[in-house]
């Protein structure tokens, strides 16, 4: 085997992965859009701030279940899951985007909501993600 080949296995597994994670970010943008409604969405960036808790979470419980089992292909699914899907379905530059944009409207205090909602709900998710892995293993 080469020295490529490990570097091809990682590049492919992060691409597949971020492939899926963002068309996993993409479908729940559009799940919300139908349930909250386009006026509703566009006024605040609820599809965003869910996707980067959700995340959030997620990443917490992979980092936390990854240190605690140290599964034999631990890289692989760290790039895989980690660096793939979820770098992939996470959105902190959506979210920067958006929070530029209620800013620049004059929103100034929708944009400090969204700042604090998603930094909070982002940290509080994967300290929760990560706890959830010490109850359960």
């Amino acid at each position: 085997m080469s020295n490529a080949t490990p570097q091809l296995y990682a590049s492919l597994s992060v691409a597949l992965g971020g492939g899926i994670g963002a068309l996993a970010r993409y479908q729940l943008g559009r799940l919300m859009t139908a349930w909250l409604g386009a006026p509703v969405v566009s006024t605040f960036p609820f599809a965003t701030l869910a996707v980067n808790t959700l995340g959030s979470l997620l990443m917490g419980l992979l980092a936390g279940w990854l240190v605690r089992s140290a599964p034999e292909n631990a890289e692989g699914l760290r790039l895989l899951l980690g660096v793939g899907l979820l770098g992939g379905f996470t959105t902190f530059s959506a979210f920067s985007l958006e929070l530029a944009m209620l800013i620049q409207r004059g929103q100034v205090g929708l944009a400090a909501i969204y700042l604090m909602l998603s930094v909070g709900l982002g940290v509080t998710g994967f300290v929760f993600g990560l706890a959830m892995t010490r109850v359960f293993s």
